[in-house]
């Protein structure tokens, strides 16, 4: 998952904006800065969103410099989507685990996931884990 910034020059600085979400801006010395301004920004502030239950818009605008999310904030929000309006404590019956156990895995801030975790989320929901290492 990638969000698309824009890069505004001003006053031999570069403000970044991203247009899917308004709420983050940052800004950088020259543009290498601004974009390791950018990722570390969206990132803080997605995790911070995830973690209070606030999912963020599907990214929409295509032009600019794409940001990826953190592996560990997209799979709490990928988590989070897939549970729709299901309660938390009924995935974690089917999992066999506690409500605050898998109340952890939608946190980006608390949730550290293993791999097997993962796949006994998929087999919860019967659905198949498939990972992708880019």
């Amino acid at each position: 998952m990638t969000y698309n910034c824009t890069l505004i020059e001003e006053d031999g600085a570069f403000t970044v904006e991203f247009p899917d979400l308004p709420n983050i801006m940052t800004y950088g010395r020259d543009k290498e800065e601004a974009l390791y301004m950018a990722q570390d920004a969206l990132n803080a502030a997605l995790a911070s969103d995830v973690a209070r239950g606030i999912l963020p818009p599907s990214p929409v605008f295509t032009d600019g410099h794409a940001i990826p999310v953190a592996a560990h904030i997209e799979t709490a929000i990928q988590l989070r989507d897939l549970r729709g309006p299901t309660p938390q404590a009924e995935i974690a019956a089917r999992m066999g685990i506690t409500y605050q156990a898998y109340q952890r895995l939608e946190n980006p801030l608390a949730g550290n996931p293993t791999v097997k975790t993962l796949e006994k989320v998929a087999r919860a929901y019967g659905k198949r884990l498939e990972l992708n290492i880019r």
